[in-house]
């Protein structure tokens, strides 16, 4: 019998995991997707206050013109126009780098128990770091684990 005349069967697909941590792993890496795109449009608005008019982002300082307290205000970096408060500025890019390196390792779960290939690590690692992008990634990736869960529910953990 030939080859091209026998049947060819589909490729049983294996999963690193159950189900339940697949969908445990899809529902953390959502919420970090999420988390991390809002933070990552906060320090594009940092970086524009900063870049684009020399200003941070403080609260809670006081004007040093008026003497006032400054419930939310710009502080001109060489001016120093605000003085004391919370630098909301460096705050955003803190928790936005700490949120990113949890991002990855949510990345790394889901990416890890869905047997995926490096290149889409990789993919989904850049949503953390390219504005709008990790709302775009989340939607496709969550779609391409309920389709692939939904396709191949024969399929085992490895273990």
């Amino acid at each position: 019998m030939s080859d091209s005349s026998q049947k060819q069967r589909p490729k049983k697909r294996r999963f690193g995991g159950t189900e339940q941590q697949i969908r445990s792993a899809l529902g953390f890496y959502k919420v970090l997707a999420y988390a991390t795109g809002v933070m990552l449009l906060l320090v594009v608005v940092e970086m524009i206050a900063k870049y684009g008019f020399g200003s941070d982002i403080i609260a809670g300082g006081t004007s040093v013109e008026t003497g006032e307290t400054v419930a939310l205000g710009f502080n001109n970096v060489v001016e120093q126009t605000i003085t004391g408060g919370f630098n909301l500025s460096t705050a955003v890019l803190i928790v936005h780098g700490w949120m990113y390196v949890v991002y990855l390792i949510a990345d790394f779960r889901l990416w890890s128990l869905m047997r995926w290939s490096f290149g889409k690590f990789i993919l989904i690692a850049l949503g953390g770091v390219v504005p709008f992008l990790s709302f775009i990634v989340e939607k496709r990736m969550h779609r391409q684990v309920e389709t692939e869960l939904a396709a191949h529910p024969e399929a085992s953990a490895r273990y």
